[in-house]
C-alpha cells in the first residue's frame, strides 16, 4: 500500500526533491554568471582611481611647474650673448682675473657654415629644427636608452636650447640640477624658442660654449687650434670643433689626440646617421689626423696677466681645483668666485721670494710657503716657487707632499701625543743616550753625533734632539701617534715607522693647517680657499671649514709654550726668527742627505729646510730646497739652511703690523713649576715628577681659575704689534738676509713666555734632525 511506501520514493517527494535541486542548480549557475561582473567592476574602479590619480598628478605637476617657472630669471638677449667666463676675487672683493675673456671672437649668422651647423645638430640635438625648445620625444628616448644602455652616450635629454639656457643662467654643477632648475630651464627654453629663430639660437650657442685652454666660442677655437676662420675649416676639422663642448678639457687636440680623434669620429658618424654627409665622406675625414694643420701650442703667446694674478698663481691654481671639486666648471659657467686670498700677504710672499731681500745661494733654489688663519682654516696666501717667470698655473710646491718636514714633525707626532695620552709634563725626563730605532739594530743619531744624557722634554724640543723625540714616540706607540696626526690632516695609506717621528712626508699647506691646532687651542680646520661662489642666476653658495677639536686645549698650550722657547731661548734652533717683545712660536726642520750618498756632498749639506711658525693671527709654513737635490751643487749650506727662519721673520714682521700682540691664555688645568730657575708646565693631577728633587724649587704656581688667565711672568699682553715690530725695522741687512754665521744669536738672550734654560743648553742651534733618513 501507498502508506507503507518509503516517502523518499513517492512521486510527490521526488518532485519536491527535483524542484529543490533545480533551484540549487539555478542558484549555482546564477552565481557563476555574477562573478565576472564583480571582477570587471573592481578593475573598472581601479582604473578610474588610477585615472583620477593621474589627473591629480598631472595637475599638481603643472601647478608646480608653473610656480617654478614664475620665479625663473627673465629671458634677455644680453644673458644669451654675454661671456660665460668666471671671475675670481680676493678677500677684499677686488678682481684678480677673469678666465678666458681675452681670447674671444664672436661669429655672426652669416659667418657660420652649414656643415658646422649640421655637425652640431647631428651630435647634440638631431630634432633641433622640429621641437619648440623642449623635446618630449628626446626625453623619453634618452630615458629608454639609459635603461637599455643603447645610447652610445651621444645625446642626452637636454636640447640645444636647454644647454644654452643652462650656460646663460644656471650652474652646471650636478647637485644643482634640481626639479626646480629643470623646470625653469625648460620654461626659458620654450620662451627662447618663441622669441628667437633657430638660426639665432644656434649662433648664440656657437659663440658661448667653452672650447678648452681658456677660450670660448667656436670661431675663437677655429683660429686658436687651426689658424682659420670657421668657413675655412675642412670637414674633419669642423667635426672636431663641433665635438669639443661636450668635454672641452679632454676633447681639444692639445689635451689628448686620442680622445679628440674618438670624439671627432663620433660627430662624423652622427652626421652620417642624420644624412648630412655620406659614409664615404666620413671615412675620408676619419683618415685625417687631428694634428693635421694644428697650430703649435707653444706658438700661442701667453695671455698677459695682471700683476696680482702673477703674484698669486699657485693660489689661483688651487682655487680652480677647489671650484671643480665642488661640482662647478669654472670654464663653462658664469661664476663669481670670492676667495680667502689676502693680497697684501700674497704680495709680500712673492716679493720676499723674488727680490734680493734675502741672500739666496742661486736662482735655482726654490721656496714654498702657506699662510693660514688659525682660527678658521682660511688659506690667506700661498707661494708655489720662485723665479718661475710669467707661468700660468705652474708647479705648486706648496701642496706637494714628496718632501719630509724634518723636525717640524716632532711636536706633531712625538710630544703632543705624549702630553695628550700620557699626561707628560714639559719637565718629563728623557735620555739622550745611545739608542736604536725600536725593534731594529739601526742606530739613531743627531747632527753632532753626540749625546747629552738626561734632559727634559722642553729642553729636547727646544734643541731639537732626535733620540728623546723617538723615545717619546715609542712611549706613546706608533698606532696612537698615527691616529693623532691623522686628525691633523696627515693621512697615509700605510702604517708609519719610527723614523717618521723626525720627518713626515707633507706639504707646507698641511703643516700650516696642523700647527694652527696648537695655535688656537686644539681645533683642526680643513684649509679652504673659497669664501663664496655666485652663480649666473644670482644664487650664492657660502663655504667655510667646520672645526673639530682634536686635542685638549692643555696639550695645545703646553706645545705652544715649548715652541716659544724654540725661538726665544739662546739654545733654540729657531732663534734667528726671534723678534723682541713679540709673541710667537715655531719649529725648525731639516733633512740631511741619506748616508749612502752623503759622501758626495759637504758634511753640513742639507736637502730641505723648513720653518713652521705662528702667532695668534697667522700660521705659516715655509720650505726651501732644490727641485733636483741629488745633482751637484744643489744643496743648502749651513748658512743657507737658515733662510726659512729669516723668510718667516721678515714676513711675520710685515703682515703683523696693526695687529694685536697677545700671548696665549693658559688653561685652568695647567700649572707652572720652576726647576733650576726654568719654568715648566704640568697638568693638574699628573703623576709625572722630576727625579732630581734637589734641583727643583718648591715654588709651584697654579693658574687662575679663569681660563682666560695669563702667565704673569710674560711681557704685557697689551703691547701692540706695531710698536714691537717698528723697534726692529732698522736691523742690519746682513742679519736679516741670512748671511750671518751659524753662531749668530739674534736677540736670543730675551725670553717671551718663559725664562730660557741656562743650566743645560747647547751653543749650537743647527737642526739636521733627520740625519739618518730621507
Amino acid at each position: 500500500m501507498m502508506s507503507n511506501q518509503d516517502s523518499k520514493l513517492s512521486r510527490v517527494a521526488r518532485r519536491k526533491q527535483d524542484d529543490q535541486g533545480g533551484k540549487r542548480s539555478q542558484h549555482s549557475k546564477n552565481g557563476m554568471k555574477k562573478k565576472p561582473k564583480s571582477i570587471k567592476r573592481i578593475i573598472g574602479r581601479i582604473l578610474l582611481a588610477l585615472l583620477g590619480l593621474f589627473i591629480i598628478g598631472v595637475s599638481a605637476g603643472a601647478i608646480l611647474f608653473f610656480s617654478y617657472a614664475k620665479s625663473a630669471p627673465t629671458l634677455s638677449k644680453s644673458a644669451l650673448t654675454s661671456t660665460s667666463s668666471t671671475t675670481i676675487y680676493d678677500s677684499s672683493g677686488n678682481k684678480i682675473l677673469t678666465l678666458g675673456t681675452e681670447k674671444r671672437q664672436n661669429a655672426s649668422q652669416s659667418q657660420i657654415p652649414k656643415k658646422l651647423k649640421d655637425a652640431i645638430v647631428s651630435i647634440e640635438d638631431r630634432r633641433f629644427y622640429k621641437h619648440n625648445g623642449v623635446d618630449p620625444y628626446r626625453i623619453v628616448s634618452a630615458a629608454i636608452s639609459d635603461l637599455t644602455g643603447s645610447s652610445s652616450g651621444l645625446q642626452g635629454g637636454s636640447t640645444l636650447d636647454q644647454q644654452l639656457i643652462k650656460l646663460a643662467y644656471f650652474s652646471t654643477k650636478k647637485s644643482d640640477q634640481t626639479l626646480k632648475r629643470k623646470a625653469q630651464e625648460a620654461w626659458l627654453a620654450i620662451q627662447m624658442d618663441k622669441k628667437y629663430s633657430k638660426s639665432q639660437i644656434l649662433t648664440f650657442y656657437i659663440n658661448k660654449v667653452f672650447m678648452g685652454n681658456g677660450i670660448y666660442g667656436m670661431q675663437t677655437a677655429a683660429e686658436y687650434y687651426y689658424g682659420k676662420k670657421l668657413s675655412q675649416l675642412t670637414l674633419a676639422q669642423t667635426a672636431l670643433i663641433a665635438g669639443i663642448p661636450n668635454a672641452p678639457s679632454s676633447y681639444n687636440p692639445y689635451s689628448s689626440t686620442k680622445l679628440a680623434t674618438q670624439r671627432r669620429n663620433e660627430v662624423l658618424d652622427a652626421m652620417v646617421a642624420n644624412k648630412k654627409i655620406t659614409s664615404a665622406q666620413a671615412a675620408a675625414a676619419k683618415k685625417v689626423s687631428v694634428t693635421d694643420g694644428l697650430v703649435s701650442q707653444s706658438s700661442h703667446s701667453s695671455t698677459s696677466k695682471t700683476k696680482q694674478a702673477t703674484w698669486s698663481d699657485a693660489y689661483l691654481k688651487q682655487v680652480i681645483k677647489q671650484v671643480e671639486a665642488k661640482g662647478y666648471n669654472p670654464y663653462s659657467s658664469s661664476l663669481k668666485v670670492y676667495t680667502n686670498l689676502n693680497m697684501k700677504i700674497q704680495k709680500k710672499l712673492y716679493k720676499l721670494a723674488n727680490s734680493n731681500t734675502l741672500s739666496y745661494p742661486d736662482n735655482k733654489v726654490q721656496v714654498a710657503a702657506t699662510v693660514v688663519n688659525p682660527n678658521n682654516g682660511k688659506v690667506l696666501a700661498m707661494l708655489g716657487g720662485r723665479k718661475t717667470g710669467n707661468v700660468t698655473y705652474g708647479l705648486n710646491r706648496a701642496v706637494q707632499t714628496s718632501r719630509t718636514n724634518g723636525s717640524t714633525a716632532k711636536p706633531l707626532m712625538d710630544y703632543a701625543p705624549a702630553i695628550e695620552y700620557l699626561s707628560w709634563a714639559t719637565y718629563h725626563q728623557l735620555d739622550d743616550t745611545a739608542y736604536n730605532y725600536p725593534g731594529t739594530s739601526t742606530a739613531l743619531n743627531d747632527f753632532d753625533d753626540s749625546y747629552k744624557g738626561t734632559m727634559t722634554m722642553q729642553e729636547a724640543l727646544t734643541e731639537s734632539r732626535n733620540i728623546p723625540a723617538i723615545r717619546a714616540l715609542a712611549a706613546v706607540g706608533l698606532t696612537k701617534a698615527q691616529n693623532f696626526i691623522s686628525k691633523l690632516g696627515f693621512k697615509y695609506s700605510k702604517s708609519l715607522s719610527y723614523s717618521n717621528g723626525i720627518g713626515l712626508p707633507s706639504s707646507t699647506l698641511q703643516n700650516a693647517a696642523a700647527y694652527s691646532a696648537f695655535d688656537n687651542g686644539g681645533t683642526y680646520y680643513k684649509p679652504t680657499y673659497i669664501n663664496k661662489i655666485k652663480v649666473a642666476d644670482g644664487e650664492v653658495k657660502h663655504y667655510s671649514s667646520k672645526g673639530k677639536q682634536v686635542m685638549q686645549s692643555s696639550t695645545a698650550y703646553m706645545i705652544t709654550y715649548m715652541l716659544q722657547n724654540v725661538i726665544s731661548s739662546s739654545s733654540g734652533t729657531g732663534h734667528r726668527a726671534y723678534i723682541s717683545g713679540f709673541y710667537q712660536a715655531g719649529k725648525t726642520g731639516t733633512n740631511a742627505y741619506p748616508s749612502n750618498i752623503s759622501t758626495n756632498f759637504p758634511d753640513d749639506a742639507t736637502m730641505d729646510s723648513w720653518f713652521n711658525g705662528y702667532t695668534k693671527h697667522y700660521s705659516v709654513s715655509i720650505w726651501m730646497g732644490y727641485d733636483h737635490p741629488y745633482k751637484d751643487s744643489n744643496y743648502l749650506s749651513s748658512s743657507s739652511s737658515h733662510l726659512p727662519q729669516y723668510f718667516y721673520k721678515y714676513l711675520i714682521q710685515a703682515i703683523s703690523k696693526n695687529k694685536s700682540n697677545k700671548n696665549w691664555k693658559r688653561p685652568s688645568n695647567v700649572y707652572v713649576k720652576t726647576i733650576d730657575g726654568v719654568k715648566y708646565l704640568y697638568l693638574a693631577g699628573t703623576s709625572d715628577t722630576y727625579s732630581d728633587s734637589s734641583s727643583s724649587s718648591s715654588e709651584t704656581s697654579s693658574s687662575d681659575s679663569s681660563s682666560s688667565s695669563v702667565d704673569t711672568s710674560s711681557i704685557s699682553s697689551m703691547t701692540t704689534t706695531s710698536s714691537v715690530l717698528n723697534s726692529i725695522s732698522s736691523e742690519s741687512s746682513d742679519t736679516s738676509s741670512g748671511s750671518a754665521s751659524d753662531s749668530t744669536n739674534a736677540d736670543s738672550s730675551a725670553s717671551i713666555n718663559s725664562n730660557p734654560s741656562t743650566s743645560s743648553t747647547s751653543s749650537s742651534s743647527s737642526d739636521n734632525s733627520n740625519s739618518t733618513s730621507n
